[in-house]
């Protein structure tokens, strides 16, 4: 499609849309009574106008039958957490044993390597992308701490070339083949947080699974946002939170994936508690540990059950759209808005760069050669809801359910008023 950056033309991919009118199911912050640009998707998804009854749903039920809406609401609260599995599944690429919801994101990550992060004399090795979210980078080196090992020794971190912005591939699996039987876990944001790319997932782990190793995701930015096939892969374990592209609310419940091979297992080793118990004979109160038969079998209490509610409203958007249209959308609205960046580069001789490479989701990221955050500030104060990212990194993620194609033209006339005001 031959793109142009003028109102008209952008009006007229929103009349083409076949996703336009979702765009009317979510909440929008208002500047100057208007909508605002909102790019922090990313970061913090909108609010379904769903998610208000749903959690209405179960406040109304607590408040008429108490302790009892654990089993005769009209959505059980005891297995509550069931209903999100099966469209979770979807979206994930799993089956809808091998999901559950539970706890928080690296919460789930830390129990996650109980199971998965079994080091031994000789392998040890511990696989990431450098500079990774600081959560993983912490959870990592106390997991090693852990276990008496030495991050420096244990935690190999895959660095960019000199002077490039993403990883190789090549690089990831050339690694993975050096370090061969002393790796025990490759465990890599799917899609960094920072620059916005996307690791070829599969290629990765098929390399760590021919290594011997364990092969687990952080798919924080990952999940809603791009095609995943975690079975089909062979991925050991993922998991994933639900605020951003899920749009399920702040801190809200993580997701995880456990590979059905690793199900229905006494032995493997994993923290444990009551809800993970078989639900069959739960109240029968045994004091030896019976799994589950499926991913739910990691779930220590039982779920909060108002912080899914809203979780559970998103997914039904999922459902009723589904992940090849939202991608397909995804695809267009980002190729346009990198369009506008590089037009208006050209207009006002900006110089700043797009560092996100085409292996992508929603993500572009920004890097601000001669401008600065006063940029960033005048765009906030214009309506446009960006995020910021030291040294001078703008992220924009125009998400396919609610931004439009006039917004990434009116973002494009800010930012051109921007950058014209402080080169004056």
């Amino acid at each position: 499609m031959q793109f142009q950056n003028t109102l008209a033309f952008a009006q007229q991919l929103d009349a083409q849309d076949e996703l336009r009118s979702y765009r009317n199911e979510f909440h929008f912050p208002k500047w100057e009574g208007k909508q605002v640009i909102y790019f922090t998707g990313n970061s913090l998804g909108l609010q379904p106008k769903l998610a208000q009854s749903y959690v209405d749903g179960i406040m109304n039920d607590w408040k008429e039958l108490g302790v009892e809406g654990h089993f005769h609401s009209d959505k059980p609260w005891w297995d509550y957490h069931e209903r999100l599995a099966a469209p979770l599944a979807k979206i994930v690429g799993a089956h809808a044993e091998e999901v559950s919801v539970m706890n928080t994101l690296s919460v789930n990550l830390h129990l996650l390597l109980v199971s998965f992060y079994r080091p031994t004399k000789t392998r040890f090795k511990i696989l990431c992308e450098e500079k990774a979210f600081p959560s993983d980078q912490y959870l990592l080196q106390s997991q090693v701490r852990f276990h008496g090992l030495d991050p420096k020794e244990a935690i190999v971190e895959v660095k960019k070339r000199e002077g490039e912005h993403f990883w190789r591939t090549e690089d990831i699996l050339s690694k993975i083949g050096e370090l061969g039987d002393g790796l025990a876990l490759v465990l890599i944001g799917g899609v960094n947080y920072y620059n916005g790319q996307v690791f070829d997932m599969e290629s990765i782990t098929k390399a760590g699974k021919a290594a011997g190793a364990m092969v687990g995701w952080d798919l924080a930015h990952a999940a809603g946002n791009i095609a995943l096939e975690l079975h089909d892969w062979d991925v050991d374990f993922a998991a994933w939170c639900s605020y951003k592209y899920m749009n399920s609310g702040p801190g809200n419940a993580s997701g995880v994936f456990i590979n059905k091979k690793h199900l229905g297992k006494d032995d493997i080793p994993r923290f444990e508690g009551w809800w993970g118990t078989k639900k069959e004979t739960r109240f029968l109160m045994k004091p030896v540990f019976e799994p589950m038969a499926t991913a739910d079998a990691w779930q220590i209490s039982n779920p909060p059950v108002l912080a899914l509610a809203p979780y559970l409203a998103s997914l039904q958007l999922f459902e009723a759209v589904g992940m090849d249209a939202l991608i397909a959308k995804r695809n267009q609205i980002v190729a346009y808005l990198e369009f506008i960046l590089h037009g208006i580069a050209q207009e006002v001789k900006g110089s700043f760069e797009i560092i996100t490479p085409k292996e992508r989701g929603c993500q572009l990221s920004v890097l601000l050669h001669g401008h600065g955050r006063p940029l960033f500030d005048y765009l906030m104060q214009h309506g446009v809801l960006a995020d910021w990212r030291e040294p001078n990194v703008i992220r924009l993620a125009p998400v396919p359910f609610y931004c439009s194609y006039e917004d990434m033209f009116r973002f494009g006339q800010i930012l051109k008023d921007g950058i014209l005001l402080q080169n004056d």
